[in-house]
């Protein structure tokens, strides 16, 4: 598949296309291959279950620390995947936005998104994955140009995929077995991680006030849960919950379907194509086998930091959306009888936010990369949420600003994307990279 997949990128990328008309032609047959890859590998690894026969769970391998340089250039692979990414925004999600903020055609873009196999690209190969090293960095890649279309059926078409590399990172192998088989099938459940809390100066590490209660054969589990991606159509949730007797925090796999789970909606400034909504557990009971990790706090401290990456990628994806929309308006906007971009004001508004929005993404490819080397990256984690949160808000405020009267209307996608970017500092673990 890849030596086929490559083939088509220099022939898509050769100036022979151009000169025989068959350009855009070309890139569909790219997006298919890419697209119809996926799915053979999904289909080949479900079929391989030699994790689940030996007993223990599959885990992806840190990447390698190659020359000790540091270089974020993607490879070959991410360049390729990078530009099925971008096509989709582009053709799918950008057009899908205005609808989907009213909650039409939704399930039919989380559908189409889940072609792409953004479930598999946290999963082992042997769990019928598309990985054999950690792909942190590709992750980050792929929340960044999907957000570049609209960044509320980013975070629903990438829901499960933070459930799938948590199950991929965490899981030991009977909750791999149970689960991963679905997420990374050609009918992916809807699935998301449910952090967060309603309730101001929330800390997902201080102030966890859902409790899992120890009782014969399990737990049950009670609390709210806030801002959760399609909350109404989950079929699996991964809770984060304090667990009674110990003081720590745990993640437990829920299925709605087996009862103690009540979802209201949620209706928000922004994300309103994730169809955000609120969970209220009320005694849902689990087996003990639905622990995450059993219990190690260390884990559920990499998943927060995790979800604060993947939110930095995608709030440097909007910034870059509205990089790309404001250049061009302020070209060819005519006041005082010269373009506005003339003006000092608002040339200078506009390299800050193409300056800040290239410092966020670094800081969080870089991040992603120490993570997917196994090294310590909580700092540079919260270095990239420090700036997702100070310059994402201030990114989108601009946008509007630079389009005048204009930027306040919905004519124009500025003002959802800045509704999106407040967004950036009050979502805790719901993806995860």
């Amino acid at each position: 598949m890849g030596l086929g997949l490559r083939a088509l990128n220099r022939l898509a990328g050769s100036e022979v296309v151009d000169k025989l008309g068959v350009r855009k032609p070309a890139e569909r047959a790219l997006y298919r291959a890419t697209r119809d890859g996926f799915k053979v590998v999904g289909r080949t690894g479900r079929t391989f279950a030699a994790a689940q026969r030996l007993g223990r769970p599959a885990r992806p391998r840190p990447v390698g620390s190659g020359s000790g340089l540091f270089d974020l250039t993607p490879d070959d692979e991410q360049q390729m995947l990078m530009e099925a990414w971008r096509d989709f925004a582009k053709e799918r999600l950008r057009p899908a936005a205005g609808p989907a903020e009213k909650g039409e055609g939704n399930k039919e873009i989380f559908a189409e998104a889940s072609e792409l196999g953004l479930t598999m690209l946290g999963v082992p190969e042997e769990l019928g994955g598309a990985i054999s090293e950690r792909s942190a960095v590709t992750a980050v890649l792929a929340a960044e140009a999907l957000s570049h279309g609209d960044a509320g059926l980013t975070v629903g078409a990438l829901a499960p995929a933070g459930v799938a590399t948590a199950l991929a990172l965490w899981g030991d192998a009977d909750q791999q077995a149970t689960y991963l088989p679905a997420l990374v099938g050609e009918d992916v459940p809807a699935a998301a991680v449910a952090v967060a809390e309603p309730r101001a100066l929330f800390d997902p590490v201080k102030r966890l006030e859902t409790v899992a209660r120890p009782q014969a054969g399990g737990f049950v589990i009670s609390g709210e849960k806030a801002l959760v991606p399609r909350a109404s159509e989950a079929e699996l949730l991964l809770v984060a919950a304090r667990i009674e007797g110990r003081g720590t925090a745990g993640l437990f796999l829920i299925e709605p379907s087996n009862g103690g789970v009540l979802v209201k909606d949620e209706p928000a400034m922004g994300l309103r194509g994730a169809q955000l909504g609120r969970l209220v557990l009320q005694d849902a009971p689990v087996g003990r086998g639905a622990l995450l990790a059993e219990g190690d706090p260390k884990v559920f401290a990499e998943l927060i930091a995790r979800s604060r990456l993947a939110w930095a990628a995608v709030a440097a994806g909007v910034s870059k959306a509205v990089l790309d929309y404001v250049i061009p308006y302020s070209n060819e906007r005519i006041a005082f009888g010269e373009p506005i971009s003339h003006r000092q004001a608002v040339a200078f508004t506009i390299s800050n936010i193409a300056v800040e929005q290239e410092g966020l993404r670094l800081v969080t490819l870089k991040a992603a990369s120490r993570a997917d080397q196994d090294k310590d990256f909580g700092r540079e984690a919260a270095l990239a949420r420090s700036l997702a949160l100070r310059h994402g808000m201030q990114i989108g405020s601009d946008g509007v600003q630079i389009l005048g009267g204009a930027g306040y209307i919905t004519e124009h996608p500025v003002e959802r994307w800045y509704r999106d970017l407040r967004a950036a500092g009050l979502m805790e673990g719901v993806l995860v990279v």
